[in-house]
């Protein structure tokens, strides 16, 4: 027979289980919402991006306008600079002026949203429309916009990573092109270094992690790191791919000066994001950056010409050699929202629709987010950035993994 439970303990359990729907209530905000409304009648969403800039906010103006213009029915109220920190509070409270729509630049949140629920599975609304993401989007972008089989967001435009290098510098130490192995990278580092007193004349690389976009995730992706191993634990300690990032690493800053010397020569140079970074400056012969790293350069008014590569790859993959690190802004529908096919209908023409997409990347300067836009003839660009368009197609291209330590987003 089973045993009694004391009527204290009933009631304990009972308040536990209360509280535990509370707060899947509040960590999923879906309490009420879901997909039941009539996109092709008179509505209004909320719109909700992380873009400030002049430049940008403009762009987005004129992508939601597009959009307004093909679907008259649905106004979009766009509200901008929205930090992640506000967009998951407003995701958590829901409401008439929360968004229906959210973008954000951080891929990495991707994994909290999925599973706390704060976005809904569009799987079923790229079904329903017929639209396959798997031919639609790059293959890193397909990786870094779901979770455990739910795919909570879409990408809306992308990054990518290659090597900045200056040309002038090149044919004056002898180098003919750019460096493809990390072998050779190592050579051309070491040729393109000219010391002056304790410091540099010009230092051909800056390996430390600290500043700009040298990050360990943007060194490794050129190594295939895989992160996680089949169990889903963290796989970094096994995975022959940090070893040899890091021992790369290590290297250049031996071979380069030492960690002190560089730290020092690194503490008098300029700001990522002003005139006087040390690419644009030519203290910095090369530079693992983004695309949008080109139009700041060129905008600097260098002394130097600029080219621009692929980054390098390890000796024994020199096959894979053009692919690079992917990154970008997602977006997603609320799971707060009421009118959740009406906001469908923006994210669909936002990530899907190939003028649509072009003409944002033509505007914003950032890297198109379908296969389709990749190639559109639509498309505007400085020569040197077909180099971005070309890593975000290579299927060899990597991204972080997305992945959940929290069971809510907030």
């Amino acid at each position: 027979m089973p045993t009694a439970v004391p009527e204290t303990a009933r009631k304990a359990a009972f308040a536990l289980t209360a509280a535990l729907a509370l707060l899947a209530t509040a960590c999923t905000g879906q309490s009420g919402s879901g997909a039941t409304d009539d996109a092709s009648k008179e509505t209004t969403i909320n719109f909700w991006h992380a873009w400030s800039a002049p430049n940008e906010v403009e762009a987005v103006r004129s992508l939601v306008a597009g959009f307004e213009k093909a679907h008259p029915n649905i106004h979009v109220n766009v509200v901008g600079n929205m930090t992640d920190d506000k967009i998951n509070q407003a995701l958590r409270a829901g409401g008439d002026r929360a968004p229906d729509v959210i973008s954000s630049f951080t891929t990495n949140n991707v994994g909290k949203f999925c599973s706390s629920g704060a976005l809904i599975d569009l799987n079923p609304f790229f079904e329903k429309a017929g639209i396959d993401p798997e031919t639609t989007f790059p293959k890193a972008m397909n990786e870094y916009t779901r979770f455990d089989g739910d795919r909570c967001t879409a990408p809306l435009l992308g990054d990518a990573y290659g090597l900045y290098y200056n040309r002038t510098a090149f044919r004056k130490a002898g180098i003919t092109a750019p460096p493809k192995t990390w072998s050779e990278f190592e050579a051309d580092a070491k040729k393109l270094t000219v010391p002056r007193g304790e410091g540099y004349e010009q230092l051909g690389f800056m390996p430390n992690y600290h500043g700009w976009e040298s990050t360990t995730e943007h060194y490794f992706a050129q190594f295939s790191p895989v992160y996680f191993g089949k169990d889903g634990k963290s796989d970094l300690a096994d995975d022959p791919a940090f070893e040899q990032g890091f021992r790369l690493q290590k290297r250049l800053v031996g071979e380069l000066g030492g960690f002190q010397k560089l730290e020092r020569f690194r503490a008098t140079l300029g700001d990522e994001w002003g005139a006087r970074h040390p690419f644009h400056t030519g203290q910095v012969a090369m530079q693992l950056d983004g695309e949008w790293r080109l139009g700041m350069a060129a905008e600097a008014k260098p002394k130097f010409e600029i080219g621009v590569a692929p980054l390098p790859v390890p000796d024994d993959q020199a096959d894979q050699y053009g692919k690079g690190y992917i990154t970008g802004t997602i977006t997603g529908i609320a799971a707060t929202s009421h009118k959740q096919n009406a906001a469908w209908e923006l994210v669909k023409y936002m990530t899907t629709d190939t003028d649509a997409v072009v003409g944002f990347a033509n505007d914003i300067h950032n890297v198109p987010s379908t296969l389709a836009a990749l190639k559109s003839p639509k498309l505007r660009y400085d020569p040197r950035f077909r180099t971005f368009l070309d890593i975000a197609a290579d299927p060899h291209s990597t991204t972080t993994p997305p992945r959940s330590t929290a069971v809510c987003t907030w």
